[in-house]
This record gives structure tokens, C-alpha cells and sequence, in this order.
């Protein structure tokens, strides 16, 4: 039975064990003989003396507005999932991957451990009215160490030996004593000489501090109502005890705080509350009831996080967080049938015992409140994820509300700051430096993957749907591309691909399908998730916003029938199709290119077709437009493409000059109309940029435009469905003598104002 119970790690290893097979109860008591602890009786009286009745109330719904929104999100996710040994670790760790969950697993553990220590201390101030008669009665002057460090050892070494079990009997014991005490406190009378009638709900004492000064003392006495969540492992049915057990500690310390703080009002000068932190005991019929009171009320809070904390380092030990593999299995090792965690207990007294010799544990106190403000919003955070990550497999029996749990993680970020703006700073730093270690150990995990690739999902889902309801027909006047692209010719030419990049780097959304051909079955399934990997890495180098994926079709037209018709990432049908060949490809490429424009131009889709050819752009400096008579419904999509194009930054500086020919006799006023139509979209080009030419025959421009435009970077014209179906292939290979050609196709005028 001493051995270990199994090694860490492995399926179905130490923290799937039964342990003690607990039922609610214990949970209750763990969380109430936390709640009603040493703060209680030591800072009440002080919180009330600084900031009156109201004061006090408000700083009791602070904490409450913390620890109910982290209580309900508890039992939402322990109601959801086996909840298995570490407690709150185990949660996060579940939720947030073993990496991040790790980082404050640490944080939450030496929390725990120190705890013990900070209650074992101020088990010893139960013990301080003794101080003269001791010093009388020995000769030697009383040092609390007298009291905490054999407490401390007798707290360890049953638990040690005889495991949690023991833990629990002394816990029914303390619940006890601390409901006569509380019993005998209320039952009590004013102190001498109080009149109760002068009390007053906003007075506050002579030199009072600061309420949040105030509240960062007073929280740590809201911190205990997670303290049965850590018997998780050893609970019979951790879904139903935990959120039972959990809430229940909550509510009834809530109820209890209330009445402690309006009692201390009705019964004690203020300034007597705020700087006599025994004034209970005065008020009690019998005084020293409260001493014992404290005494069992800071031994409770020490023996739960004496149970706590060692199965919180010995999940994270089974877990593998730590970098010595020989340290993560001597953690992780459980011994007897209930699988007590003894070697990470002597870890946790080893600790404790450093920091009861050294005696002052105020600062590390202050970093344990923010550590365990993480905690609580880190449980917080995670029930508002999943509430909109909607992943199927999460179903809890038991459901807060995603309000509730947004709020409890952004009071948690907020009172932090508000405590102590340093140390919360400096818990930050810390959770980063562990989470940084962690992650060098734990290479292979992806943490926030599936949650965060849920709550993205829904996003966008909602999204679309949204999209869609309100913009049932995508307007003119607010055209932005939305552009589709199926090429085969991917991998052997990137000029095309990176036209859809630049066009959709800001305004706009591209969807680039990689065409395979043939039909579609196992075989040429597995080539196209292959190719969608390379497809992925290209864009993840080039930083695309383009979505790539592949698609399997008999021929190209087959393709295209099929993915005309789907809409596009932004939710909305498409509203471009982009086609292109290479000035150096036979010519039946730039038939099939003219045949799939015929095709395509059923869609109602702006058409752009690509010429490219060797320079790739060249230096990206210059943009050429040529608009003629026949452009006048291409013309505003050719600007605003160009437009659109230089706002890239490969294309930073580019110019844009544009030409504009019309007939000679009529020149005066189109152009008075080309430029108010220039001037009303308020785009970047100014008069000088823009050329007007006197049209003839179509022989005449050629060289006209071979002349202006041989050397430019990109040159972008007009072209019409008409023309197409009269002239085929050739509408494209027009101006053979330059570089890289756009040519558009507007199936009707776009508004840019």
C-alpha cells in the first residue's frame, strides 16, 4: 500500500484514481472554514473602522462580484467534464492547454503553499494575549515562531501520514467550533460606554487609509470559497460536489460577512474597530470564544490548503510541466489506494516552514492576492470562451451566463491594478517568465487551439449570417472587390497570385482555388489536401490575406460552374473573377481564358484578365489607364482597381497617369466629364496625370499606346463582353509590345463618391 499508486503521466494514471471518494460535504467545509478565516477576524473590525458600515458592505460586493461570477464558471465547467485531481489547475489546464495552464497552475501552487504559511502565522497572533505571561512565567521574550512552527509541523505530519482523510475530521471539528463562536460573537453585547444610536453608515475612523488600500487587505478573505475544488481528485462525483459544494460555501460566507460587519458597527467606536484587530473577542459574551474561534478558523484555512496544494503540484507534475523528467514523476507519484500526494506534501512544508521562520510574509502576500486574481479570472475568461467557442462537446448540466463570466474576468484585470499596480504588474511578468520556460519544455502543444479556433468560428459565423440579412444586394456605390480565382497554374507563376494579394490586402477579400483535374476520389482527395498545405505555407510566407484552398473538377468550366456560385470568405456572393495567361503560353491558353470570360460573364462578376509576362511588374511605380469611348461602365472599376492597387505597400509611391480618348470633335466636353468624375471619387490623380487623346482608328492607337506605355509596370484597359464574343482571344492579345496588362470588364458603372 505505500508504493506508488502508478506512474505520472500515463493513460489512466495517478489523477484518474478515485481517491477518497468524498462526497459534497467536504467541499462545503473546505470552502467555509476558508471563507470564515483569519481576515475575518482580524480585519473586519479594521475595514469597517476605515470605511464605514457602507464601506464595508461595498468592499463585501466587491469580493463577492470576483469570487460568484469565478464560483458560477467553477461549477459551469466542472459540470461539463470529469474533473479530475488539481483542482482549479486541472480546469484551466483542460481548457487552456498544459502550456498557458501550467504557467498559472505554478502561480496558483506556491499561492496555496504560501498560504499555509501566511494562516499558520496568524494561527500564532490567537495566541498573542499570552505574550506577557509568557515572558513573565519563562523569561523569554514571546516570538509568534514559538506557536506557528510546531503548529505547523503538527498540521503537516498526520496529513503526511495518515492522508486526507484525516484532513476532513479535523475539518468537521473546526466547522463546529467556528459555528459557536460566531454564535457566542453575535450573541454579544456593545463594549463599555458605546451608544449604539450614534452609529452612522459613512462615518469612518480619525486616520483612516484608502478603500482600496483597505480592500486589498480584506481579499484575501474571499479567496477560500474555490478551497474544495481542489478535492477534486478525491471526490466520488466531482460534477455534482464541486458546484454544490462550491456555491454553497459562497452564499453562506456572503450571508455570514454581512452580519459580522453590521454587528462590529452596532457595537464599537470606530476608531477602536480600526486599530484593535482582537476587537471581537470584546464584543463576545464570552471573549476568548473568538480567540479559539481564530485559532480553528486560520488551523481550517491552513489545513485546506495543506490538502490543496500538494494535488495541485502533483497534477502539474503528472502533466509534465516541469523540465526534469526524474521531477515531474517523483511529483506526479501517489501512494495507497486513495493516491495521496506525500511527496509533493513535504514539498509544500518544506515551503511553508521557510516562510514561517522568516516570519514576514506581507509583501509575498500582496503577490499571492494577485496570483490568485489570475486564477479566478483565467476560470472566468474560460467559461466566457466557451460560451461563444459553442463547441459540441461542451454541455455542462449546469450554465452560468456569458455576461456574468465577461465580467468576473474584467473585474479581476481591473482590481488588480486598482490593489497594487506594481505587483500586479509583477505577476504578469512572472506568469509570462513561466509561461516562456514552460513552453520550451511542452514544443508540440498548440495551446488556446481548440477554444480559440471555436470562438473564431462563431465569430465568423455570426458574422456572415449578419452580412448577409442586411446586405441582401451588395450596393454599387460601396463596391469593394470580393474576388474569386481558380487557376491550375499556381506553382509555376506568381504574378497572378500576387495581383489577388494586393487587391485584397485591405479593401477587399480573395479566394484563390488551386484547380486539379479529374474526379474526384480518394486519390485525388489526398493530392488536394496536400496541395492545400503548400498553398497554405505560400501564403503564410508571403503573409496573404488571401484564403487558398483546392478544388477537383472534370475540366475548368466545371470548376468554375461550381465555384461561381458559392459566396466568398466575407459571407457575400463574389463579385470579380480573375483569369490570366502568360504573353509566352500557346495561344489555346488565351482561348480557354476568352471561353471561360463567356462563361463566367452569365455571373453578372466584374472579369479581370491578367497578361503577364517576364518583368513581373517591374518596379511597381507606375500604373497606365486607358479609357475610351466604349469604357464608359469599365472606366470607374479600372480607376478604383488601380486605386485600390497602389494602396499595397510593394506598390508605396506607385503614380497613376490615365488616358483618356475620345472622339476628336467631342473632346471638349468629355473630358469636362471624365474629370468631374475623377475630381467627385477623390482619388490620387491630379489634371497633370490625365491625357486626353483624340480618337481614330483602332491601327492609330497602337502605336499611340505602345509610345506611352511600353515601359510602365502594369497598364490597365477595357474590354466588353461584345467584343469577346466577336473577336475571341484576340481582344487579349492586343498591344503585344507591352509588359503586364490587366483588362477589365464591368458588367455595369460603379458610383465612386
Amino acid at each position: 500500500m505505500g508504493e506508488a499508486a502508478s506512474s505520472p503521466g500515463e493513460s489512466g494514471g495517478a489523477m484518474s484514481l478515485p481517491g477518497h471518494g468524498f462526497s459534497t460535504l467536504p467541499v462545503f467545509l473546505a470552502g467555509i472554514c476558508t471563507v470564515l478565516g483569519a481576515i475575518m477576524f482580524l480585519r473586519f473590525g479594521y475595514a469597517v473602522g476605515n470605511v464605514g458600515l457602507v464601506g464595508a458592505c461595498a468592499i463585501i460586493v466587491l469580493g463577492h462580484l470576483v469570487t460568484i461570477p469565478t464560483a458560477l464558471a467553477i461549477a459551469e465547467i466542472a459540470t461539463n467534464r470529469k474533473v479530475e485531481g488539481g483542482g482549479e489547475y486541472f480546469i484551466i489546464s483542460r481548457s487552456f492547454g498544459t502550456t498557458i495552464g501550467g504557467a498559472i497552475g505554478i502561480a496558483l501552487y506556491l499561492s496555496q503553499a504560501i498560504s499555509v504559511a501566511f494562516y499558520m502565522i496568524a494561527f500564532a497572533e490567537a495566541f498573542s494575549p499570552m505574550a506577557g505571561w509568557f515572558q513573565d512565567t519563562t523569561g523569554i521574550p514571546f516570538d509568534p515562531r514559538f506557536i506557528s512552527v510546531p503548529g505547523l509541523l503538527a498540521l503537516i505530519v498526520p496529513v503526511l501520514v495518515k492522508g486526507a482523510g484525516i484532513g476532513i475530521r479535523v475539518l468537521y471539528v473546526v466547522a463546529s467550533v467556528l459555528l459557536v463562536s460566531l454564535v457566542l460573537f453575535f450573541m454579544g453585547s456593545p463594549v463599555d460606554g458605546f451608544d449604539p444610536d450614534t452609529v452612522s453608515l459613512t462615518a469612518v475612523a480619525s486616520d483612516h487609509d484608502a478603500f482600496f488600500v483597505v480592500f486589498a487587505i480584506v481579499f484575501p478573505a474571499f479567496t477560500g470559497m474555490t478551497a474544495g475544488v481542489g478535492l477534486s481528485g478525491d471526490l466520488k462525483n466531482p460534477r455534482v460536489s464541486i458546484p454544490r459544494g462550491t456555491l454553497a460555501a459562497t452564499a453562506v460566507g456572503l450571508v455570514i460577512y454581512f452580519f459580522i460587519v453590521i454587528k462590529l458597527a452596532h457595537s464599537a467606536p470606530l476608531d477602536m474597530l480600526a486599530e484593535d484587530q482582537l476587537v471581537m473577542r470584546r464584543i463576545a459574551v464570552w471573549g476568548p470564544a473568538i480567540l479559539i474561534g481564530l485559532g480553528c478558523a486560520t488551523l481550517s484555512s491552513a489545513i485546506g490548503c495543506v490538502l490543496v496544494a500538494p494535488r495541485t503540484l502533483q497534477a502539474l507534475g503528472d502533466d509534465r510541466t516541469f523540465p526534469w523528467r526524474a521531477a515531474n514523476g517523483w511529483l506526479a507519484s501517489g501512494f495507497g489506494d486513495a493516491n495521496d500526494p506525500r511527496n509533493t506534501t513535504i514539498v509544500t512544508g518544506v515551503i511553508a516552514l521557510a516562510i514561517v521562520f522568516l516570519g514576514n510574509v506581507n509583501a509575498v502576500a500582496r503577490l499571492i492576492s494577485m496570483f490568485f486574481m489570475v486564477t479566478y479570472g483565467s476560470l472566468c475568461a474560460i467559461s466566457f470562451l466557451e460560451h461563444f467557442a459553442a463547441r459540441p462537446s461542451y454541455r455542462p448540466s449546469f450554465r452560468s451566463r456569458w455576461w456574468v463570466s465577461l465580467f468576473g474576468a474584467a473585474i479581476c484585470l481591473f482590481l488588480m491594478l486598482q490593489m497594487d499596480p506594481i505587483f500586479a504588474l509583477l505577476s504578469l511578468v512572472v506568469m509570462v517568465g513561466l509561461y516562456q520556460i514552460i513552453k520550451r519544455t511542452k514544443k508540440a502543444e498548440g495551446d488556446l487551439a481548440a477554444m480559440f479556433q471555436g470562438v473564431l468560428t462563431q465569430a465568423t459565423r455570426f458574422m456572415h449570417i449578419k452580412l448577409q440579412r442586411r446586405r441582401e444586394k451588395i450596393e454599387v456605390d460601396e463596391w469593394r472587390p470580393s474576388i474569386i480565382m481558380v487557376n491550375g497554374r499556381t506553382f509555376d507563376r506568381s504574378s497572378p497570385l500576387d495581383l489577388v494579394r494586393w487587391l485584397c490586402h485591405r479593401f477587399g477579400f480573395g479566394t484563390y482555388l488551386h484547380y486539379i483535374e479529374g474526379r474526384l476520389d480518394a486519390a485525388s482527395f489526398e493530392e488536394s489536401r496536400r496541395v492545400q498545405e503548400r498553398l497554405i505555407d505560400l501564403a503564410r510566407k508571403q503573409h496573404s490575406p488571401v484564403y487558398m484552398d483546392t478544388l477537383v473538377s472534370p475540366s475548368m468550366t466545371s470548376a468554375l460552374a461550381q465555384s461561381l456560385q458559392v459566396p466568398g470568405v466575407s459571407g457575400l456572393s463574389n463579385n470579380a473573377t480573375m483569369f490570366e495567361f502568360s504573353r509566352h503560353d500557346e495561344p489555346e491558353v488565351a482561348a480557354g481564358v476568352a471561353r471561360h470570360c463567356l462563361f463566367a460573364a452569365s455571373t453578372d462578376m466584374t472579369m479581370l484578365v491578367l497578361r503577364h509576362g517576364d518583368l513581373h511588374f517591374g518596379q511597381r511605380q507606375t500604373i497606365h489607364i486607358w479609357v475610351t469611348e466604349g469604357d464608359r461602365a469599365n472606366a470607374n472599376m479600372m480607376i478604383l482597381l488601380s486605386y485600390i492597387l497602389i494602396g499595397h505597400p510593394d506598390w508605396r509611391g506607385a503614380k497613376i497617369r490615365v488616358f483618356a480618348v475620345f472622339p476628336g470633335e467631342g473632346i471638349g466636353e468629355s473630358g469636362r466629364e471624365f474629370r468631374r468624375r475623377v475630381s467627385r471619387g477623390r482619388l490620387p490623380i491630379s489634371d497633370k496625370n490625365i491625357t486626353f487623346i483624340a480618337s481614330g482608328d483602332g491601327e492609330a492607337l497602337q502605336p499611340e499606346v505602345a509610345k506611352r506605355s511600353e515601359d510602365v509596370d502594369l497598364t490597365v484597359m477595357g474590354f466588353s463582353v461584345d467584343e469577346l464574343r466577336e473577336r475571341g482571344a484576340e481582344v487579349f492579345s492586343r498591344h503585344a509590345g507591352l509588359s503586364d496588362v490587366l483588362f477589365v470588364h464591368a458588367p455595369h458603372e460603379i458610383m465612386i463618391e
